[in-house]
């Protein structure tokens, strides 16, 4: 067994055996409340939140994904990814702290029953349990599809694909069945934690191997300049595309259910505020070193193609990191599909018990009966996106890289019943099935590619949504006088005037 091999099985056990004691001392009691269970009693304070925000969002592709990235486009990439990012945490103290005050006062813990305390109708709560339902389950099913593989990798097939997506399910299940989302957020302090030091022990040491910072960027600026243009590589990023960019992470991030319940969960609008602030400064600091990573894969690793291309980092490590941390960072890749799963896992049992269970199958059901419930979904969601993983079927990758753009459509629907704008609920429920359905059309290619005009697709779609709710709001506006304006909810969301 080679010492890289060692290396990782023997911090899997221990961050295992760790997450699964942080699991097992907060457990909830089946006398708890939804409230306790879903939510950790609405008492997430600053440092909690911070980690579990920042865990939950940071999945493998952090480790993987984006030096892949850097290796495909350049250090272009780094910019949008990181400004995109801090365009997205402002919906934590601004957005956060309306849906945190909304969701306390009426005793919300879903997505949908927030959708559905501000506009009347079952419609527009379904459609918004759907859409969130239906682009989330794919990378529920990624997650351990992603993390057997590299399991498999990791120790050059000594523990097979099915067994370590098995028992890195298990491990999750166990622990937040257990302790719901006191569990999730304090193991999400460990994987956070986790992340952030052997991502930046990593960076270090693979620039270390290089030759150092200004020695490689220099020579790969000499021999691709393009690696270091705003453009990156084959003008990867048109300005047109830049804008898409921009546009897309501020809208979907929030929209993300695991993300949005953060904000129901949070103990006072302080909390969210300072995560507002922290998370785009580490994600600005973190951020860089994959990407950078990932540029420098030119110098040892020419020649990759296609997917190839995201193995750069475990390339990087092999050739240029000492074998013992090699094994240790691809843990702490696997945390990052963990802290993302479990919160998974979490945010739709809650959605599936309260929404579906709790609203049309057994409206009496008490507190307790809705825990267990949530407990049992747990479960079966979790089989249900193992058996997926062990055989997907090829549409799931189709339908997880539209899953941003699908989710970015709920944004205005969701502001507007936030803030109470002018609009109706059939208003609502067409914008964002004509907004997906104009998704779905360019995904199939039902609609020419040139329609989209070089943006991607999302401002399309977008754009048709907005005309929707624009056009309703103006014809319907005087019966409805007791609203809010488009304007001057705009500037209670940035956080200006009201």
């Amino acid at each position: 067994m080679s010492s890289t091999m060692l290396v990782a099985l023997l911090g899997l056990v221990i961050y295992l055996l760790a997450l699964l004691w942080l699991g097992c001392s907060n457990r909830t009691s089946l006398g708890g409340s939804a409230d306790n269970y879903f939510l950790a009693d609405r008492k997430l304070r600053s440092t909690l939140l911070f980690f579990t925000l920042i865990a939950t969002n940071f999945s493998a592709f952090f480790f993987l994904g984006f030096a892949g990235a850097g290796y495909r486009i350049g250090l272009a990439y780094y910019p949008m990814m990181a400004l995109g990012t801090g365009l997205a945490a402002l919906s934590f103290g601004t957005l956060g702290c309306r849906v945190r005050a909304i969701s306390c006062e009426h005793g919300l813990i879903t997505p949908s029953e927030l959708i559905g305390q501000r506009l009347p109708g079952e419609a527009i709560r379904l459609v918004v349990f759907v859409v969130m339902t239906l682009f989330t389950l794919p990378y529920l099913a990624l997650q351990p599809l992603g993390a057997g593989y590299l399991l498999e990798t990791l120790t050059n097939g000594a523990i097979p694909f099915p067994v370590g997506a098995t028992v890195l399910t298990v491990a999750i299940v166990v622990y937040v069945v257990g302790g719901g989302m006191n569990a999730v957020a304090k193991t999400d302090v460990l994987q956070g934690v986790l992340m952030f030091s052997l991502m930046l022990l990593a960076f270090v040491a693979v620039a270390h191997g290089v030759g150092g910072l200004t020695q490689v960027n220099q020579l790969l600026q000499q021999e691709q300049p393009q690696l270091f243009s705003g453009a990156g590589l084959n003008n990867f990023f048109t300005p047109r595309i830049w804008f898409s960019y921009l546009l897309l992470w501020p809208l979907c991030l929030p929209m993300f259910p695991q993300m949005l319940m953060r904000f129901f969960a949070a103990e006072d609008d302080r909390s969210l505020k300072q995560s507002m602030v922290l998370y785009p400064l580490v994600a600005g600091i973190l951020f860089i070193c994959p990407v950078l990573i990932g540029v420098w894969g030119h110098g040892a690793f020419p020649d990759l193609i296609g997917r190839a291309a995201d193995q750069i980092m475990p390339l990087m490590l092999a050739r240029f990191a000492p074998s013992w941390l090699t094994g240790l960072v691809m843990v702490g890749a696997l945390a990052a599909f963990m802290s993302t799963l479990d919160s998974q896992l979490l945010a739709l049992s809650s959605m599936f018990t309260r929404d579906v269970y709790r609203r049309y199958l057994r409206p009496e059901a008490s507190l307790n009966e809705q825990v267990r419930v949530g407990q049992m979904a747990v479960v079966a969601l979790a089989v249900a996106g193992l058996c997926i993983a062990l055989r997907p079927p090829e549409a799931i990758l189709t339908l997880a890289t539209h899953a941003f753009s699908g989710l970015a459509l709920l944004f205005p629907v969701m502001v507007g019943a936030v803030y109470g704008l002018r609009f109706s609920a059939l208003a609502a429920v067409l914008s964002v099935l004509c907004g997906e359905f104009i998704l779905l059309g360019f995904a199939l290619q039902w609609l020419p590619e040139p329609l989209a005009a070089g943006f991607l697709p999302l401002v399309p779609a977008l754009m048709i949504s907005l005309m929707i709710l624009g056009v309703d709001s103006a014809l319907f506006a005087g019966r409805r006088g007791e609203h809010g304006s488009w304007p001057s909810a705009l500037r209670r969301l940035i956080g200006i005037g009201e």
